[in-house]
């Protein structure tokens, strides 16, 4: 038996939700997401919890897809109640990010700005960077209803500049670790 799946997903109050033949459309206050349901898996609606089940409890791929679609509701619902984010910070001398509009610019040490765009249902916002990185430039905060948006996004905007391990310059998540290489020594 799936230990994620066969737990029941609560639904708050404010949350709408709306089971269809193959697809489950989860409305908060002012987001929407649509889930599919895979092929193995049912769910149902059991007062203000959601249950997921499955025919076969034996087969490893219905169990697969049991967690599977349990967490991709509970994300979903987790979405439109308080949303998901990620934060990057810019490191580098001369590394800048500026919100112009909706749009993200960066200035990361190529010879032209990036600017990027943001895909619908997700918005950038700028913050001071924590005081534990050593030349912190700036902090981009990415926001949205969707997990997955939200994280390919933010890996999207990384790959931009990713850290390089001598100096350490680029953009990295908040909370990520850029191991550290020597440089050349001198002869002597």
């Amino acid at each position: 038996m799936s230990r994620i799946g066969k737990m029941p997903i609560p639904v708050p109050s404010g949350v709408d939700v709306k089971i269809g033949d193959k697809i489950v459309t989860v409305k908060g206050s002012n987001d929407s997401l649509e889930v599919l349901i895979h092929s193995l898996t049912m769910v149902s609606q059991d007062g203000d919890q959601l249950v997921v089940t499955v025919e076969d409890t034996k087969d490893q791929a219905s169990r697969a897809a049991w967690g599977l679609t349990r967490a991709l509701i509970a994300n979903a619902v987790e979405g439109v109640t308080k949303g998901f984010e990620k934060r990057l910070v810019v490191v580098g001398v001369g590394y800048r990010a500026d919100l112009k509009g909706k749009n993200l610019d960066l200035q990361v040490g190529y010879s032209h700005n990036v600017p990027v765009t943001p895909p619908q249902g997700i918005e950038f916002s700028l913050d001071d960077p924590p005081g534990g990185i050593e030349g912190a430039q700036t902090m981009v905060i990415v926001k949205g209803a969707s997990k997955e948006l939200v994280g390919s996004t933010a890996a999207d905007i990384r790959k931009i500049r990713p850290p390089e391990p001598y100096k350490g310059k680029g953009i990295r998540y908040d909370e990520e670790y850029v191991r550290r290489k020597a440089g050349k020594t001198a002869v002597a």
